[in-house]
């Protein structure tokens, strides 16, 4: 299929880098702020149950992360891939790259939720997780890891639209489903005439039915081809050569996400250790982080974009300025908002658990802590799409060995475990690891390695000017 004019033209690899990055990143900001929104949802009316349930969620969504980060490894591969494909105007390659790794990714969900599934308790058990929490912890788990092969054939959908630079029609369905999660979350955890009210796991149901709804459209339009990609049948069968080449791809990718979470999960652990309250602490933090950190998340993947159709199309230098621009908007604009958060913590804190006064208090604790450093976090995850987009999967991996078990567990351990300040040398650890990973990335990415990197070869660049021409 040849794609539209408009579709072709917009390829982030002419005109203003500033416009290319903006139109992107907005659409992707918004994205992202819609899907934090189901948690966001299951947060705010979860916190109306209490701190038992607050602390029931937050536990599950680490386990759920874990395996979760494997699967998406392979994605940022993929999506990697077809940016430059995108670039370099091969898009019949960018179909076949789509297509693969839907075959891979869902061989790999339904092990995962399988697994998941089975061995839920068993988490649970291992860290401990007090008997009035377990139930509802249990409960909300399962019910997530169901829909895990649905989560992840629409996260692909996003991934691979977003890599040849249409991000409005992802954004369409996340705004009808956001707003179906938003009606059912109090319907299934309160319920209403003859729906029985099912609390915390009542809303893991309302996420799943909408997840499962987005992702059927997303597959209905990827086959139906209106945007570029216009997939068939023929082109799920395996492809050994290339599900190597992507498997190996995305390994690295998938250790950096699994290690990420991992050391999450490693977190939650020496959390929990410090009871209820810390444990909510935590989660509404987290809830609260996760938003800060969308526009940060958002650049980045506009970057990553830009920057790997513009290696694709072989204008490397126009790469480098689009990175330098991505990182610099990411640090202002991050550390905008973190003093926004430790101006008004108690605030952001009372907005989730309105009702429990020491939840509060030690919440504004953890986030004017943190608060001040998101810039850096916000720089080192801008740098870390660039490295991706050039294909440097090993990097962002080093990047996140270093965060999390060079700085912040340790250091998380022994201020919490050996110091008089106990759950509070938890806190201090995430602005240490914030900002000694931001210099490392800044160091890595000044030694300009990353810019002789390219996935897709002269061949495969040339392969459409070829077929072009014999047309």
């Amino acid at each position: 299929m040849e794609p539209t004019t408009k579709t072709k033209e917009w390829c982030g690899t002419e005109g203003s880098i500033a416009r290319s990055l903006t139109m992107l990143a907005i659409p992707i900001i918004f994205i992202n702020l819609l899907q934090v929104a189901y948690q966001l949802t299951d947060a705010f009316w979860v916190g109306r149950l209490g701190a038992n349930a607050v602390a029931s969620v937050s536990i599950s969504f680490p386990i759920t992360f874990l395996l979760i980060s494997i699967v998406t490894g392979f994605l940022i591969a993929g999506s990697a891939l077809v940016a430059q494909y995108a670039g370099a105007r091969n898009y019949k390659k960018v179909n076949h790259v789509v297509a693969q790794t839907l075959v891979l990714i869902t061989f790999a969900s339904i092990i995962f939720s399988f697994v998941g599934w089975f061995f839920s308790p068993v988490l649970l058990k291992l860290m401990g997780v007090s008997p009035v929490v377990f139930s509802n912890a249990l409960l909300f788990l399962r019910v997530l890891f169901l829909g895990l092969p649905f989560m992840f054939w629409f996260t692909a959908f996003q991934s691979v639209m977003r890599g040849i630079g249409q991000v409005k029609i992802p954004m369409i369905i996340i705004i009808g489903t956001t707003a179906l999660n938003f009606l059912l979350d109090p319907l299934f955890i309160f319920g209403w005439k003859n729906i029985p009210a099912s609390g915390v796991s009542g809303a893991a149901m309302a996420t799943f039915g909408t997840q499962t709804l987005a992702a059927l459209i997303g597959m209905f339009l990827l086959f139906r081809g209106d945007y570029v990609i216009r997939l068939h049948f023929s082109d799920f069968i395996p492809d050994p050569v290339f599900l190597k080449k992507l498997f190996f791809l995305g390994v690295p990718a998938s250790l950096e996400q699994s290690i990420r979470s991992f050391g999450i999960l490693m977190m939650t652990f020496l959390i929990t250790s410090f009871g209820t309250v810390v444990t909510a602490v935590y989660g509404v933090g987290s809830n609260i982080l996760q938003v800060v950190v969308i526009p940060a998340l958002g650049l980045s993947m506009a970057t990553s974009v830009l920057v790997g159709h513009n290696i694709g199309a072989g204008k490397l230098k126009r790469a480098h300025d689009t990175a330098v621009l991505g990182a610099f908007i990411s640090f202002v604009f991050l550390t905008v908002v973190g003093i926004f958060c430790f101006v008004f913590a108690p605030h952001l804190v009372s907005f989730f658990v309105p009702n429990d006064s020491e939840v509060i208090r030690q919440g504004a604790v953890f986030l004017r802590v943190i608060a001040l450093t998101f810039g850096f976090l916000g720089l080192q995850m801008s740098l870390s799409g660039v490295f991706r987009a050039s294909g440097n999967m090993m990097v962002p991996l080093l990047f996140s060995v270093v965060s999390l078990w060079v700085l912040q567990f340790p250091v998380a351990y022994l201020l919490s475990k050996h110091t008089a300040l106990h759950e509070i040398g938890i806190w201090w650890a995430f602005p240490v690891s914030y900002i000694f990973t931001a210099l490392l990335a800044v160091v890595w990415f000044l030694k300009g390695d990353w810019k002789h990197k390219r996935l897709i070869s002269e061949e495969e660049a040339t392969e459409v000017l070829v077929e072009n021409t014999i047309r």
